[in-house]
């Protein structure tokens, strides 16, 4: 049944929708016999991108997921450029409000400031370290070093003057 739908959903498609597709399906598999006996052409695996794909040129991430501890060393205390540092958790209301509106004021900063983000569910060793007891919580670090933090949600124009003075110091 599930390889009808997905037959007839092939079927509807254009010739122009299939070249976006990706084909690594083997000619062993019922899904393969399905599409060779519905009669949707299959795309060989030399094809190219298209030329606008090829060429796009990568885009600068804004903040980051911290992954683990060694990751933190590298990319916050190891960094050149000032880190903000934004502890929060999934479950917290407040710090879902906060997030976007802190890297939208790192994101004016056009690349002087890098945010990274922890959650404190995941990566309960790192908020002990730095003593967060509430979320969310942001902490400025230069060089390894811990130069400023707020706890609680501010206002867009509280969070432009604490990244533009983390970045003046």
């Amino acid at each position: 049944m599930a390889h009808r739908l997905l037959v007839r959903r092939f079927w509807t498609l254009s010739s122009k929708d299939l070249r976006c597709l990706p084909v690594s399906v083997s000619s062993s598999s019922s899904f393969s016999t399905s599409l060779q006996s519905a009669r949707v052409p299959v795309l060989s695996r030399s094809r190219s991108l298209p030329r606008s794909l090829t060429h796009a040129s990568p885009r600068r991430a804004v903040s980051f997921n911290v992954q683990d501890h060694d990751d933190f060393d590298d990319r916050v205390i190891k960094s050149e450029l000032p880190v903000l540092v934004d502890f929060h958790a999934q479950w917290c209301g407040p710090c879902k409000i906060l997030g976007p509106r802190l890297e939208k004021a790192v994101a004016k900063q056009k690349g002087r400031v890098a945010m990274a983000k922890v959650d404190i569910d995941d990566h309960t060793d790192l908020a002990i370290e730095y003593g967060v007891s509430a979320v969310p919580t942001v902490i400025a670090i230069r060089g390894g070093d811990v130069v400023d933090h707020f706890v609680g949600i501010k206002d867009d124009d509280e969070l432009e003057s604490f990244v533009s003075k983390i970045i003046g110091k």
